[in-house]
């Protein structure tokens, strides 16, 4: 859909995970980029080894000898200006526009023959439909126009007739009855069309040529919510209402946890109840051979955290690739790493770096399986009652580990209430009211004084559950649950 890209870099940060991920892509299209080093404002800059770093990315991305050879600006985006030099501050953006005409050549279109348009982005509108995105390479179409879609194997995936076009002025979308070549357009009126399709005349058979998006990483199980609490918090409750709005966003399936974090906590906030079971990753098995997808993990933390740093990607089956040490006493560290050992990590990385270190990954490729990650190791206290918690029950449940909930939280058989300070589960009463009698002894109705629960948040669940345990969610709670209720069951289950 593009002639060229700029490629934006931080003068300090210098090249990121997603800075390869994304000039990776470019460069497979055979486009030149136009490099930025931005914050050039900065005091701790460092444009000259940052230039270098991205040369070297470059190189290691198999790129000619022309895209190597690429321009650099240096600018300050709070502040508004490109310059053409490293020490010199400029006054306004137009050397960039300049060198952007000067290098990015024009889109190379046809304007006499059939309609031909490469989807790029899908969207749904509530008025539209499904809405397709993308740059028409040939020919011309306006409102009424019948057409096809075809996939990437140049096989029909539907015929429809365009209901809407909208080009674009700047970022904003002004409505058009027409559109020609050269064009980036949105068009309604397909409902299967999808990412990597051509759209076309109905005369032409063969689709253009594209490659197919990045397959996922992750899948997840979304499913009605069927705890005793179910229908008392959430308006958007049956499996129909909760599969129509998933395909919304297509198939439930991301490039990592946060990406699907976003879409649960976004039917949260719509009123939908639901239950959530574990990620997994998406496994491939090539020759025989099981694979499974890996990331590209940088970290940059203070000295003094980066042997926690490394103990703890080493245990999720990491591997360290480099480590670069900085004049203010940082390290960049660079890991790479199972998908599935970076489930829930990111938290724990702030927790173990004090909040000061920061961290970026993007996929890598699929490698040999690497064995068995440590599950959690503590067990849970589960609740074997219906009901509301009791200040009483809860204190004398303190010694047996981490309370999740406080007294007057509404429980159930089989919900899950903490975490358990041995490694098996443990089946409690969090109900249990002090026995009444006309006889007192001193100290015995003194105040309880509880500590505070361990408040569970979305990203902390997904990581947290086993493969018998799932994540119920209601717009006003989270809570973590056993997939089998009740006891008799879920203990017959574990012996098969």
């Amino acid at each position: 859909m593009v002639e060229g890209v700029v490629l934006l870099v931080d003068a300090k940060e210098g090249a990121m995970p997603q800075t390869r991920f994304l000039t990776a892509k470019a460069l497979e299209l055979g486009l030149k980029p136009i490099v930025v080093i931005n914050k050039m404002d900065r005091d701790d800059k460092r444009p000259n080894e940052v230039i270098n770093e991205i040369f070297d990315l470059f190189i290691n991305l198999d790129a000619t000898e022309e895209q190597a050879d690429f321009p650099v600006l240096y600018a300050s985006g709070i502040k508004g200006w490109v310059s053409t030099e490293q020490d010199t501050f400029g006054e306004n953006i137009i050397p960039l526009i300049e060198t952007i005409i000067k290098h990015v050549p024009d889109p190379v279109v046809s304007t006499s023959q059939d309609f031909s348009m490469l989807v790029s982005l899908i969207e749904s509108d509530p008025y539209l439909g499904r809405t397709l995105t993308g740059k028409v390479v040939s020919g011309s179409i306006k409102v009424g126009d019948s057409l096809k879609a075809l996939d990437i194997n140049s096989q029909l995936v539907e015929n429809a007739k365009i209901t809407k076009i909208k080009t674009f002025k700047g970022i904003q979308k002004e409505e058009a009855t027409t559109a020609t070549a050269g064009d980036i357009v949105v068009i309604a009126g397909f409902s299967k069309a999808t990412v990597s399709d051509t759209i076309a005349g109905l005369n032409v058979d063969t689709a253009l040529p594209s490659k197919p998006i990045d397959p996922p990483v992750l899948a997840m199980t979304f499913a009605v919510n069927d705890s005793p609490l179910a229908g008392k918090e959430g308006k958007k409750l049956t499996s129909r209402v909760i599969r129509e709005r998933l395909f919304k966003e297509q198939e439930v399936k991301g490039r990592g946890e946060l990406q699907l974090a976003i879409l649960i906590e976004t039917l949260r906030r719509e009123g939908f109840e639901l239950s959530i079971g574990r990620p997994k990753v998406i496994i491939k098995e090539e020759d025989g051979v099981k694979k499974e997808p890996m990331e590209l993990v940088s970290v940059e933390v203070d000295e003094s955290f980066s042997g926690t740093v490394i103990e703890a990607m080493q245990k999720r089956k990491g591997r360290l690739e480099d480590m670069i040490s900085r004049k203010d006493n940082k390290q960049k560290i660079t890991f790479i790493v199972p998908t599935r050992g970076l489930i829930g990590y990111y938290s724990k990385f702030l927790t173990d770096t004090k909040g000061t270190g920061t961290m970026a990954r993007s996929f890598y490729q699929y490698e040999e399986w690497k064995g068995d990650l440590e599950n959690r190791y503590q067990g849970t206290l589960i609740s074997m009652a219906n009901g509301n918690a009791v200040a009483y029950a809860l204190f004398n449940l303190e010694d047996r580990g981490v309370l999740f909930i406080e007294p007057g939280d509404a429980v159930y058989t089989g919900m899950i209430i903490g975490e358990h300070s041995k490694d098996n589960d443990l089946e409690v009463n969090p109900l249990k009211s002090k026995q009444l009698s006309n006889m007192r002894a001193s100290g015995k109705d003194d105040n309880i004084l509880l500590s505070p629960p361990r408040r569970v948040t979305l990203e902390n669940a997904i990581s947290y559950i086993n493969d018998d345990e799932i994540i119920e969610v209601t717009p006003s709670a989270i809570r973590l649950r056993k997939k089998i209720l009740d006891p008799n069951l879920r203990k017959r289950a574990s012996n098969n």
